[in-house]
Order: C-alpha cells, then sequence, then structure tokens
C-alpha cells in the first residue's frame, strides 16, 4: 500500500516542465530561505497594522480609514479566490499527465463544483458558528447581566468579573463571550423633565440587537476567513517549495508578498473588530503568518522526491485549490463586501462609498494583474 501511494504521489510520466536553463537548485534554495523571511515579514506586518492601529485609536474600527483599507484587502481576497485559485485548480485538474492517468477528470467540471460546494459549505459553517456562538453569549449574559440600580452596574459588574477591559479591547473567556460589551453598551439612560421633578426611564437591550449581532459575526468571520486563507496559504507555499526554478521564483515571491501583506490585513481588521483577547488574537496572527512559510520549508525538504505533476499531486493540488477559492470568495463577497458595503455607516457617508469602491475595485485589479507572474 505505501509503495503504491508513493508511486502515486512522485512517480509519473510527465518532467516537472521547468527549462533546463532555468533549473538551479543552488540559486534556488538561496531564493527559498529569501522567499520565507520576505512573507514571514508580509504576514506579519499585514496583520499587525489593523491589530495595533485599533488598540492606539489609529483604526479603530468605528472610523472610516478602516473599512476603506479593508475594502481593498478584500478586493485582493476576492482576485485571489477568482483569478488565481480557481485557475491554478482549473490547471492542475485538467492538466494533460493528469488525464493521460485518467479521463474522468476532464469529463466533468470538477473545479467549479468543488469551489461550489465549499462556497455552500462555508455557508453552513458560518450559520451554525454564529448559533452557537449567540447561544453562549446568552448563556453568558444570564449569568453575568443582571442589571444592577440604574443599570450602570451591569458594566461594573462585568468589569469586576474580569469579562471585559474598560476600552473593551479584550474579553475574558475569548471567543465565547464576544458581544458581551456590546451588550453592556446598549444600556441607554433618557433623562426627561417633568417640571416638578426628573423621570428616569432606563433602556435595556437584551434583545437581537446590531451590537451583539455585529460582534458575533467579527468573531466567526475572522475564523473562517482564516481558515481559507491559511488552507490555500500552505498550498502556495509548498509549490514555492518544490520548484528549482529562479526564474520562476523571483516574481512569486514579490507576488506571493504583496499577496500576504492584504490578506493579513483583511485579516487583522476582522481579527481586531472581534476584539479577541491579546493572547487568541496573537495566536491567529502567527498561524496566519506563518502558514506559507512553513509550506515553503516542507516543500523545500521534499522537493527531491516529490513530482507536482504526478497524479496524486495534481488532484490534491486541484481540489485543496477549488476548495480554497470556495471559501475565499464566500468570505470576499458576502462576510466582507456585503457586510461593510451594506452597513449603515457606508450609506451614511458619500465620501466613504466613493473611497471604497475605488480601493475595492483597486484591490481586485491589483492583484489580478499579479497572474501576469504568478
Amino acid at each position: 500500500m505505501s509503495t503504491l501511494f508513493d508511486e502515486f504521489m512522485t512517480n509519473s510520466s510527465c518532467e516537472s516542465g521547468e527549462s533546463d536553463l532555468c533549473r538551479d537548485e543552488s540559486a534556488a534554495l538561496i531564493l527559498k530561505f529569501v522567499a520565507m523571511a520576505s512573507i514571514l515579514v508580509a504576514g506579519f506586518s499585514g496583520i499587525a497594522v489593523p491589530l495595533l492601529g485599533n488598540r492606539r485609536g489609529l483604526l479603530r474600527s468605528d472610523g472610516e480609514i478602516l473599512p476603506a483599507a479593508k475594502a481593498f484587502a478584500a478586493g485582493v481576497i476576492l482576485a485571489t479566490g477568482f483569478v488565481h485559485m480557481l485557475q491554478d485548480a482549473w490547471k492542475a485538474l485538467n492538466h494533460s499527465c493528469l488525464k493521460s492517468y485518467s479521463h474522468v477528470w476532464s469529463e466533468f467540471p470538477f473545479t467549479g463544483f468543488f469551489a461550489m460546494m465549499s462556497a455552500l459549505l462555508t455557508l453552513l459553517v458560518d450559520f451554525v458558528a454564529t448559533q452557537y456562538y449567540e447561544s453562549q453569549h446568552q448563556k453568558t449574559h444570564d449569568r453575568h447581566g443582571r442589571v444592577v440600580g440604574n443599570g450602570e452596574g451591569l458594566e461594573e459588574e462585568l468589569l469586576g468579573s474580569g469579562i471585559v477591559e474598560v476600552q473593551g479591547e479584550t474579553f475574558g473567556g475569548g471567543m465565547h463571550i464576544v458581544g458581551m460589551h456590546a451588550h453592556a453598551s446598549q444600556h441607554g439612560h433618557s433623562h426627561q423633565n417633568h417640571g416638578d421633578g426628573h423621570g428616569h426611564g432606563h433602556s435595556h437591550s437584551f434583545g437581537e440587537h446590531d451590537g451583539v449581532d455585529s460582534s458575533v459575526r467579527h468573531v466567526v468571520v475572522s475564523q473562517v476567513l482564516e481558515l481559507g486563507i491559511v488552507s490555500h496559504s500552505l498550498i502556495i507555499g509548498l509549490s514555492l517549495g518544490v520548484s528549482q526554478s529562479p526564474c520562476t521564483m523571483r516574481p512569486l515571491i514579490a507576488a506571493l508578498s504583496f499577496h500576504q501583506f492584504f490578506e493579513g490585513f483583511a485579516l487583522g481588521g476582522c481579527i481586531s473588530e472581534a476584539r479577541f483577547k491579546t493572547s487568541s488574537a496573537t495566536i491567529m496572527a502567527c498561524f496566519f503568518a506563518l502558514t506559507t512559510p512553513l509550506g515553503v520549508a516542507i516543500g523545500t525538504l521534499v522537493a527531491s522526491n516529490f513530482n507536482p505533476y504526478s497524479p496524486g499531486a495534481l488532484i490534491t493540488e486541484g481540489i485543496l485549490d477549488s476548495l480554497s477559492a470556495g471559501i475565499l470568495v464566500y468570505m470576499a463577497l458576502v462576510d466582507l463586501i456585503a457586510a461593510d458595503f451594506l452597513s449603515k455607516k457606508m450609506r451614511c457617508s458619500l465620501r466613504l462609498q466613493i473611497v471604497s469602491f475605488c480601493l475595492l475595485f483597486l484591490g481586485a485589479g491589483s492583484m489580478s494583474s499579479l497572474a501576469l507572474w504568478a
């Protein structure tokens, strides 16, 4: 069984396809180290900008800079799914080397099918996760959300129990109680003068409100988006790692660094809006930034015994690229573009609309143009 698997993944009548003039293993090895360093720095920089900017008040989620920048990043992710991942998946599943192994992969549009199923499964995960976090939030609220006095005691009780911090930046218990601060902040106090005294009316918002819903959505979006980004980041890292052609790798390194920075920016914006604990946000940031360099390292180690044009490699690459494309397209259109562009903030600011649409198309166009080199 092991022998058959090794033959399936490594052997093929097709050669690598790289020109002998460009094949230079020693130069390629140096470039792989350069790639790991460049992509690592780009990934950490991209995801750190919105996280640190939000904490320092420079890129606050309630301002206009972060939504506009996220529009550019959303365009990058959308183009990654449509232009890069779907195209790579189609090439892999329709490769001549795979056709010589089995014609079934060219007789059915598996690329679009896997991408469609991935998008639908992402919708299912999105829905189930949102329901789960809302139920967890309600349970937490039932335990800690008792109104004391005129309502101000609620915030004090949460602060005393370690659920939230003063600035609402971190939440105890991680992702399961995100949104508690939004609930607490919904306690409005209306004071009306009636001539002979003061009437105090207190509006307690414990139902399904935008503040709670958006907080829960940000948690789900950040986690599902990271899943989609990480899955295809590993694939592109492996592809770069197994390459022995400096001619191919040089433009690819620049393209992947650009790509990693803005994907990190989009993910960092979602994480900052979800208001995870610092430790949770750090773990998510490191997991994202290290995935592609890790893929390059793994590809480098197996390059001598791995044939990227074997049937197993082509099928694996094609399916994973299709699944990643479905996730990224869904996340970009539904949870990033639609969520921001159909929000009340966007509808109320013509300037933000114009800037965001321009940046959205600029991001999509810029990432699409990289297909000339990567």
